[in-house]
């Protein structure tokens, strides 16, 4: 019987048509030497998140996700020469999410909790996870991210109808991932995402709010939205009562000493872009700079749910 299946098996592999096979990604034949270099799994990222309920809330609605995925492969046992097999090789990436809930009662605590938590799981039940880049994959994790935050905003409204109590709920989702050098942020709402460069604090993302739009339409200044009074009121959310959503995509790359903040907007509405800039200038670790911002963002009166996560990355040259 064993001798048998496994000439079925062969059979099977021999006769299988090749244009069945997933070659797609080596075209031509790999030389003994093809061996990649490894380089994400070379880039050190020092990264700490810190949430804070505030000095008014009952509850805290704000939630935060911070996680290292990758793959690796580590010789066990070969006679093999060292020089044509890698005694371990590894490809590392780096996710990083903040959302805020909203919604009364205990509606926005549990859409930004199970907004990220969906999202995860709908990563996890992903067989391919893309670790190495060119320019078709890049363009692939982007496709992945809006389809991604489309099924959470689902999720989100399927939970609504079946909980009464959950009516209305919904969430910002800020999420960045960083493969080597590479960056993506994908965002939802008025959290948001900063790159810290040079001792030059740049905005990333663009505020979802009415406020934000006027602005963009010529009907108020730039400089009006920060004190409007729609300028918490979102033009997109995930779940909430709208069919769609509208998700902000884009790809940048990373230098050497780069900060990445993520953070929703109790830490905005109470630290102006400068005080955020300086606490990344004065701070050099990253949890030391999330304890200042947080801190920061309570002195100044700690209005609502704060939420940051930092990261400062150390890049080798490639």
């Amino acid at each position: 019987m064993a001798s048998g299946a496994s000439r079925a098996e062969s059979e099977v592999s021999i006769n299988m048509d090749r244009s069945e096979l997933d070659t797609a990604e080596f075209p031509q034949p790999l030389e003994v030497d093809d061996v990649p270099r490894e380089f994400s799994s070379r880039v050190h990222i020092d990264v700490a998140a810190l949430s804070d309920q505030g000095r008014v809330r009952d509850l805290n609605e704000d939630h935060f996700f911070v996680a290292r995925g990758g793959r690796h492969i580590a010789t066990l046992l070969t006679n093999i020469p060292s020089r044509d097999v890698p005694t371990r090789f590894e490809e590392t990436g780096y996710i990083m999410i903040v959302a805020d809930g909203m919604g009364g009662h205990a509606g926005g605590e549990v859409a930004s909790r199970m907004a990220i938590s969906t999202l995860i799981n709908i990563i996890l039940h992903v067989p391919d996870w893309i670790l190495r880049l060119d320019e078709e994959h890049a363009q692939k994790i982007m496709e992945r991210a809006a389809e991604r935050y489309r099924k959470v905003h689902e999720a989100l409204q399927e939970k609504a109808k079946l909980d009464p109590t959950l009516r209305g709920m919904g969430t910002t989702m800020t999420a960045a991932y960083s493969l080597g050098d590479d960056l993506f942020v994908a965002h939802v709402g008025d959290s948001r995402a900063y790159l810290f460069r040079e001792g030059k604090l740049q905005l990333l993302t663009r505020d979802q709010t009415q406020a934000q739009l006027m602005a963009d339409i010529g009907m108020i200044s730039q400089k009006e939205v920060a004190r409007h009074r729609l300028r918490h009121v979102l033009t997109s959310a995930l779940g909430g009562v709208e069919k769609t959503v509208r998700v902000d995509l884009q790809r940048l790359k990373l230098l050497d000493s780069d900060r990445l903040l993520l953070c929703t907007d109790g830490l905005t509405d109470m630290v102006e872009d400068e005080g955020i800039a300086g606490v990344l200038a004065s701070t050099p670790t990253s949890e030391d700079a999330c304890r200042k911002l947080v801190d920061l963002a309570l002195e100044n009166g700690g209005k609502d749910n704060v939420t940051v996560v930092v990261a400062r990355y150390s890049i080798p040259e490639s």
